[in-house]
C-alpha cells in the first residue's frame, strides 16, 4: 500500500510539472501575440537559461522569453565553458530542416563521378562576381568529390534581370550549360516555364542569406561569399574531424 502511494505521488508531481510548463508555455504564446498579433509560433522549448523559453518563430528566427512572458531576449546565446554559441547550432538545425523543402530536383547539382563525399548547396546569383568566380572552379570541386548544389537568390529580387536569367537558365533544356553560359557573362535569354526560383529566393530570406554565394553544409553550417576548392575541403575535413564518432 506505503508503494502504491509513492507511485501515485510521483504520478501527481509529474502531472504537475506538466501543467506548469503548459501554463509557462501559453503564456508564452500569449505574450509574443500581444507584442506581434498573428506571428507564427512554431516551436516553445525549455531554453538552457533556467526561466527562459527557447522559441522559434517565423519558420526560422529564434527568441528567448521569461516564463511569464514578461522579457524577451534576441540574439546568440554563449555557452562559456563549452565555448559553443549554442543559438547558432539551433539555427543550424532549422537550415537543414528549412532546405529539404528544396528537395534536389529542384537545384542545378554539378556532381562528381563517383559517390560524393559531400554535398553543399549554393545559394547564388548569375550576376555576382564572387558567384562567378566560386563557379569558375566548379569541375575541381566536383573532382575532389564535392558536389555543388545551386538554389537560386536574385538579390535585386523577383522580377529583376537577374532573376529573369536564373528562370531562363532552370528553364533551358540543358540547365548546366545555360547556368555555367550566363555565368560567363552571356545572356540565357527569356526562357519561361514553371519554376521554383521565387520559392527559392523566400527560402534564403527565410534562412538569413542576405549576400550571394552563400554556402550551406550538410550540418547546417554556413559560409558566406567565396570559398577556394582547398579552402572548401580543408573546412569538410575540419568538420569531419570535428564529428562525434558515427557520425559526418
Amino acid at each position: 500500500m506505503h508503494k502504491w502511494f509513492q507511485v501515485a505521488a510521483i504520478v501527481v508531481a509529474g502531472m504537475q510539472g506538466a501543467f506548469a510548463q503548459d501554463a509557462a508555455e501559453g503564456k508564452v504564446r500569449a505574450a509574443l501575440n500581444d507584442l506581434a498579433p498573428g506571428i507564427k509560433v512554431n516551436e516553445v522549448r525549455k531554453a538552457a537559461v533556467e526561466g527562459f523559453y527557447e522559441v522559434i518563430v517565423q519558420d526560422s528566427q529564434i527568441v528567448y522569453v521569461s516564463a511569464d512572458g514578461r522579457y524577451l531576449l534576441q540574439g546568440s546565446l554563449f555557452d562559456i565553458p563549452e565555448k559553443s554559441d549554442i543559438t547558432e547550432a539551433r539555427r543550424a538545425e532549422l537550415r537543414v530542416a528549412l532546405l529539404a523543402r528544396a528537395p534536389s530536383n529542384q537545384r542545378i547539382i554539378f556532381a562528381p563521378k563517383g559517390e560524393p563525399k559531400a554535398k553543399i548547396a549554393v545559394f547564388t546569383d548569375i550576376d555576382c562576381g564572387f558567384c562567378r568566380e566560386l563557379h569558375k572552379h566548379v569541375e575541381e570541386y566536383t573532382e575532389r568529390g564535392i558536389q555543388i548544389e545551386y538554389l537560386f537568390f536574385p538579390r535585386a529580387g523577383v522580377g529583376s534581370d537577374s532573376h529573369r536569367k536564373a528562370v531562363a537558365s532552370w528553364c533551358a533544356k540543358d540547365k548546366q550549360a545555360t547556368l555555367t553560359m550566363a555565368k560567363n557573362g552571356e545572356d540565357p535569354g527569356n526562357a519561361t516555364c514553371v519554376n521554383p526560383i521565387a520559392d527559392q529566393f523566400q527560402l534564403g530570406q527565410q534562412m538569413g542569406v542576405t549576400g550571394t554565394p552563400t554556402l550551406i553544409f550538410p550540418d547546417g553550417s554556413v559560409a558566406p561569399g567565396y570559398v577556394t576548392p582547398d579552402q572548401l575541403e580543408q573546412r569538410l575535413a575540419a568538420m569531419q574531424a570535428a564529428a562525434p564518432e558515427g557520425k559526418e
